[in-house]
């Protein structure tokens, strides 16, 4: 792939996503599934660029929204309103009753004070809603506080005994139809020991509940396999099937799995370029054209991404004569944008050779959580998007403008 040429067309800061890529680990995780019946929902929350998700709906992908908005982008790019999965914890009523106008394949529920709402609204409209209730494990996920969603602590779902309840009183009201049971215990989860427990310990849960016949067809395992972003062991696709099927002995249940991270984040990276270094005192920095409005996640999490000059990287084209050959012997610096906040970083402590003005950086593994979290932090203009297949580029956003940042308010200011 020719960054260079990406970069002088497209300009920087630009992300760039390998649609090829996406495929290829999709259709891994679908393959893992094949021995049962399974449907993989991708997580728009990642990333949710239109032309991406239709790129996967394509692919035979459902999609996991969280509001109301992503339901629209899955039903605008293309994915079967029956592919469709409805969660979150703060539905408003509004959204509530247009994902049941519009028919998708069920609503993740929860709180009891959800489901109350969901029935109240469902009988209104005279429609019978599919519901699937998500239960609270109360198993540690072994990953960052912010991204653990499976504890009695976390904000996410019901424990056991409140999930028992819920579908009994689904079950027994005319406008509610339990048809799924759901778990997802967090983010970027690099040990499959507590996957395996939530889902041994859910699926007990559906044996109690196929038992009072309450008649589940959907068992959804959430998403949350990590990806390696520094040196972390992840979960083959094929080892977390397995697990998955071990603990769904005995349920002739359908497996919904909903990945995000797992399926764009190493598909991504993000263009920039260097602005200028400085030293305070023995410390170096790298100054870049790219800032934490554009890629989040190490400031919000300290999270890793490996940077390398661009003219490190193995392109399909020749990059010989686009090589600096002013590099010097790596030194330790920190990786900064120009935002006004010392949070505003890319990287800490890394080692990079000395850099000039125009040097391009590579920012790797940006696919997932780096586009959908930008803003426009110090009225910076968000950046541009491009997506290759099959070696051929295509903008599938353009950079944002000062005056499409300000079209709202100046005209509120004018009127």
């Amino acid at each position: 792939m020719d960054y260079f040429a990406l970069a002088q067309a497209y300009q920087t800061p630009l992300y760039v996503y390998d649609f090829d890529r996406i495929a290829h680990t999709f259709n891994t995780l679908k393959n893992a599934f094949k021995a049962r019946k399974s449907l993989i929902c991708y997580a728009l929350k990642a990333n949710s660029n239109l032309s991406l998700i239709h790129h996967l709906a394509q692919l035979g992908s459902g999609a996991d929204c969280v509001s109301i908005g992503e339901v629209r982008r899955a039903l605008r790019a293309g994915v079967p309103k029956y592919k469709i999965i409805f969660s979150g914890v703060g539905k408003q009523d509004s959204e509530i009753s247009e994902a049941l106008q519009s028919d998708i394949l069920f609503l993740n529920v929860e709180s009891e004070q959800e489901l109350y709402r969901i029935e109240s609204i469902a009988r209104d409209m005279q429609i019978k809603a599919r519901i699937s209730v998500r239960v609270n494990p109360n198993i540690e996920a072994k990953t960052h506080p912010y991204i653990s969603t499976g504890l009695s602590e976390n904000k996410f779902g019901v424990d056991i005994e409140q999930a028992k309840a819920m579908y009994i009183f689904a079950k027994n009201a005319p406008f509610l139809e339990p048809v799924g049971i759901h778990f997802h215990i967090g983010s970027q989860l690099t040990d499959l020991a507590p996957i395996k427990q939530a889902a041994q310990k859910i699926a007990k849960l559906a044996h109690s509940l196929l038992a009072l016949k309450i008649d589940l067809k959907f068992f959804d395992v959430g998403g949350g396999i990590g990806i390696c972003y520094d040196d972390e062991q992840i979960i083959a696709p094929y080892a977390y099937a397995q697990a998955i099927l071990e603990a769904l002995y005995g349920l002739d249940l359908t497996i919904i799995c909903e990945p995000g991270r797992l399926l764009v984040g190493e598909s991504g990276v993000l263009l920039t370029k260097v602005v200028y270094e400085k030293y305070n005192g023995e410390k170096r920095f790298v100054i870049v054209d790219a800032a934490m409005n554009d890629l989040m996640r190490p400031a919000l999490y300290g999270a890793t991404h490996k940077i390398e000059p661009l003219d490190s990287i193995n392109t399909e084209s020749s990059s010989s004569a686009r090589t600096s050959s002013t590099h010097t012997k790596a030194s330790v610096c920190d990786v900064v944008g120009p935002i006004c906040e010392s949070g505003d970083y890319l990287a800490k402590g890394i080692l990079l050779p000395t850099l000039k003005s125009g040097d391009l950086l590579l920012i790797k593994n940006a696919g997932a959580y780096g586009y959908s979290m930008a803003s426009n932090y110090n009225t910076r203009p968000r950046p541009a998007e491009v997506g290759v297949i099959n070696g051929e580029a295509r903008l599938i956003k353009r950079r944002e403008s000062f005056e499409e940042m300000i079209k709202d308010e100046e005209s509120l200011l004018k009127g």
